[in-house]
Parts: structure tokens; C-alpha cells; sequence
């Protein structure tokens, strides 16, 4: 199965503008997982993805995504990615890309509306492309910490989907860039003059 990045990059192509939708509850341990991904995204789109900013828009939904249905139609993205954590039963910390259709066989985290039935309303009032990111918990303890696993998958996930953007919209994917290595100064040149070579006395 192709990795999470090359999923993105596959799904975003020929995107014109990019909406991301972070679903979850900071409440309840690793349901956090979405707002965590969106949390890193908005922090981007300020410093690396600062240049496709006003293509790239994030959309906290938390436990009632459906608020945001009208700020994302306003926006009108041709593409729209919806973060949230899933249980498929899989390993803590597993990353899955989800399609729409699939969407109502997957547990998700507590939403005042199934969130198969908002795509579904997203999908007919902008026409856009949609694609899921589940990420499965390994607890949902209320007012528990997030664990380790899913918090090594936000960051795997954050990292594919700015590289995927800045990709999709016509920028270049973010380098990484190694702890203390600085661009070397370049040297000024030697002027030249009376008495440059004059030795002391």
C-alpha cells in the first residue's frame, strides 16, 4: 500500500485551493489527534507554506465540524481534507487515508453529526474533491494525556500534508534543514591601494 505522502500527492494533484478540516475533542486523550495536525498545519501555513497561504486555509471543527461547513463554502477549496482520529482496530498510532463512501464503517471521535453525512453536504454545495486521514487511538480517557504512538503519527501527518501542499500548489517541498549548520559568510575582497603591502617598522 503506498505511503500517507504519496496518497496526498496523488489526491491534491491539480488542486487550486486546499481545505483542511481537523475533527476531534482535546478532552478525551488521543481524540486530539486532528486538532493537534491542525494546530502544526496553521503554524506552517504562517512561516514555510507563507507563500500559498491564501490557497491553503485550516478549519478547526473539534466535535461539531458542521459549524464550519459555511466558512469552508465561503473559502470554496477544490480539494477538502478531513483529519480526525479513527478507530479501525488497528495498531495504536496507525495513519490510514479513508475514502468518503467508507466513511460510515469507521468509528470516528464523538461528532454531534456523522461526519460521512457532512462530507456528503460539502461535496454537493462546492463540488470538491474530499479524502479522509484517520489516525487510530490507542485511548480515548477523558481528560487523558495523548499518547506517545499518536503523537509521533501527527507529526508523520503534518509533515506529509505540508510537503503534499507545497507540492500541489506550486511550491517546493520543505527541506530540512540540520541543527547549527549555517550558510558559510562569503569573505569581502581585499582592497586594493596605496600601502596595502607596506610592511611595520
Amino acid at each position: 500500500m503506498p505511503d500517507l505522502r504519496t496518497i496526498l500527492q496523488k489526491n491534491l494533484k491539480g488542486a487550486r485551493k486546499i481545505a483542511l478540516l481537523a475533527v476531534g475533542s482535546d478532552l478525551r486523550s488521543d481524540d486530539a489527534a486532528g486538532l493537534l495536525v491542525a494546530q502544526k498545519l496553521s503554524e506552517a501555513r504562517r512561516t514555510r507554506l507563507r507563500a500559498q497561504a491564501s490557497r491553503f486555509r485550516v478549519f478547526v471543527g473539534e466535535t461539531a465540524p458542521e459549524n464550519q461547513t459555511g466558512a469552508v463554502r465561503r473559502f470554496a477549496p477544490t480539494h477538502l481534507v478531513v483529519i480526525d482520529s479513527a478507530d479501525a482496530g488497528k495498531p495504536a498510532g496507525t495513519v490510514f487515508s479513508i475514502e468518503p463512501e467508507e466513511a460510515g464503517g469507521i468509528s470516528f471521535s464523538t461528532h454531534q453529526l456523522p461526519l460521512r453525512l457532512m462530507i456528503e453536504y460539502l461535496r454537493e454545495t462546492i463540488t470538491c474533491a474530499v479524502g479522509i486521514i484517520g489516525i487510530q487511538p490507542k485511548s480515548l480517557t477523558f481528560g487523558g494525556p495523548v499518547s506517545r504512538e499518536v503523537e509521533r503519527a501527527v507529526g508523520r501527518v503534518a509533515a506529509d500534508l505540508e510537503a503534499a501542499i507545497a507540492q500541489a500548489l506550486g511550491g517546493k517541498s520543505p527541506r530540512k534543514i540540520k541543527p547549527g549548520k549555517k550558510k558559510a559568510a562569503r569573505k569581502a575582497p581585499a582592497r586594493k591601494g596605496r600601502g596595502t603591502s607596506r610592511s611595520r617598522r
